[in-house]
């Protein structure tokens, strides 16, 4: 079964750490006086009274009082009738198509919310912003339908939510989709035009793969800037905390074929951040050619994202099939002024997955491309063994080479694009990575590993004048019958070369294909491991 395609899942484990409902009420009540005369914003009052001014640094000042103080974790506890729903349970209570946020305004866009229950029992606070004046959304049973498995909830009070959901026309002009949820933890997701949920991003992540448990920071309160009747995108903005950090997220999100979201981060680490992760993701690799081994399943591939793409502050774009290994895996890529990294899902052929009920083929690609210099750093990759396609396996974000310290404040900007990923002009790119034996019989250790190059649009129309060199490089073992040849099932190239591992149990490979066309090419790397 393929996970839910409902709110940002926190399948990783199973597990999302939880933490606070908004004790930052309180902190919020005394930053921001309450105003009891002002109006509900519409007819229905869905939105209620107004909780005070409201300005870009509204949040930050939220957060940096926060972090001042000793963190504390309220009670996640549910009312009796919803502490135990189950997953069918909890997957019939949905949002009142009636009842979205902003509909009796005639906008662009729609706000429909999550409720508690089942992974996302923190009280999450919501609310939105017009004309300078923020206004809370209370809980009201009016704002959900419940499906007849569902127990009757009684008078829960005021529950909160368990997370956000923005709709837009990002598909037809007469009907409004999803565009982005934000929900479970600090974990959000988008699309593009035509494209369903995969991979997931995070707000900040915290020792992961490291020494130690992991933290996961949560989006305590979010406050949603009501849009005019003429805007193409919406504002968000988030309060995240964690034991050790607090922090101030801005999203600016414009639906499209690719949606970008512009994201503003101030953080105000509590304690010294040794690990901390910028932008990080989550994804799911289970399998495809490059790694078939035990592979018992009528799909040729399955996977969320089959690649990290990075492109160095030097200017050198670089391709790193993913992989599902049978160990832990973590890899650091060293950079200086990172103009780019992310996960591609490159492989857009129904015909490559046959699956047509995943359709991992719509599954979106995301590009991180930091804003200004994030200095010296390395983007950092975990790979996860995982024996089902419902488990993100795959994690990677950016490490600062100097890590923050506690007392202070950062402050950083990144923008994501949700769609299928840059095509840079010119480039001739890697779209297939395989391995097997190199050997018809026999049990021998020797692998013959192929990769299939493509190169951008417009397509070559032919290779006989092309003489391409190729030039492979190992950490360890022998690297052996290199050879380059013209791939006319995608009009592109195919490189391989045979490797002899030796006695080594992991090598570092790299390959790089030379076309005396001067076009630029990506640079392949591949981590082999017994």
């Amino acid at each position: 079964m393929n996970r839910p395609m409902g709110p940002a899942s926190p399948t990783r484990r199973d597990v999302v750490v939880s933490a606070a409902a908004l004790a930052a009420v309180g902190a919020a009540a005394a930053a921001v006086p309450a105003v009891a005369d002002t109006p509900p914003l519409q007819s229905k009052s869905l939105v209620g009274a107004s909780l005070g001014p409201f300005d870009r640094g509204t949040v930050t000042e939220l957060a940096r009082k926060l972090a001042a103080k000793p963190y504390q974790a309220p009670p996640a506890d549910l009312p009796a009738s919803i502490a135990n729903l189950t997953y069918d349970q909890y997957q019939s209570i949905y949002a009142s198509p009636e009842n979205n946020i902003f509909k009796d305004d005639n906008l662009p866009f729609r706000l429909q919310l999550f409720h508690r229950g089942f992974y996302y029992r923190e009280k999450i606070d919501v609310a939105v912003v017009k004309d300078g004046q923020a206004y809370s959304i209370p809980y009201s049973s009016d704002l959900f339908k419940f499906g007849s498995n569902v127990p009757p909830l009684g008078d829960v009070g005021d529950l909160g939510f368990g997370g956000i959901r923005l709709l837009g026309k990002i598909n037809d002009p007469n009907r409004f989709d999803e565009i982005a949820v934000f929900a479970g933890a600090s974990y959000f997701r988008s699309l593009g035009k035509n494209q369903n949920y995969g991979l997931s991003a995070r707000g900040l992540a915290l020792n992961t793969a490291g020494p130690g448990q992991e933290e996961f920071p949560i989006f305590r309160a979010f406050w949603i800037e009501q849009p005019t009747a003429t805007d193409d995108g919406i504002i968000v903005h988030a309060l995240l905390d964690s034991v050790s950090v607090a922090g101030a997220y801005q999203f600016s999100i414009r639906p499209g074929d690719q949606t970008i979201m512009d994201v503003e981060v101030t953080l105000f680490p509590r304690v010294d951040l040794p690990r901390a992760g910028l932008a990080p993701f989550s994804s799911m690799f289970y399998f495809d050619g490059n790694g078939r081994e035990g592979v018992d399943d009528f799909r040729p591939e399955v996977h969320d994202s089959n690649g990290l793409l990075m492109l160095s502050g030097a200017g050198e774009t670089i391709w790193r099939p993913l992989s599902n290994p049978h160990n832990l895996q973590v890899s650091a890529f060293v950079d200086e002024g990172p103009r780019g990294f992310g996960p591609m899902q490159r492989n857009r052929d129904p015909r490559d997955y046959q699956d047509l009920i995943a359709r991992y083929e719509t599954r979106p690609s995301l590009w991180i491309e930091p804003v200004g210099d994030w200095g010296k750093g390395t983007v950092t990759l975990v790979e996860i063994p995982s024996d089902s396609e419902i488990n993100d396996n795959i994690v990677a974000f950016w490490s600062p080479g100097t890590p923050m310290t506690g007392g202070s404040q950062y402050s950083f900007a990144y923008r994501l694009y949700w769609g299928d990923g840059p095509d840079p002009d010119g480039m001739t790119r890697v779209v297939d990575t395989r391995r097997g034996r190199a050997m018809l019989k026999g049990d021998s250790p020797n692998r013959r590993i192929v990769i299939d190059y493509q190169p951008a649009v417009p397509p070559v129309t032919t290779t006989a004048s092309i003489d391409p060199k190729a030039d492979v490089t190992a950490s360890g073992g022998t690297v052996s019958e290199v050879d380059v040849m013209a791939n006319p099932l995608i009009n592109g190239w195919r490189l391989w070369f045979k490797l002899d591992p030796g006695n080594e149990k992991l090598i570092e490979l790299r390959a790089v294909l030379k076309l005396d066309d001067s076009k630029p090419v990506e640079t392949w790397l591949y981590r082999w491991t017994v």
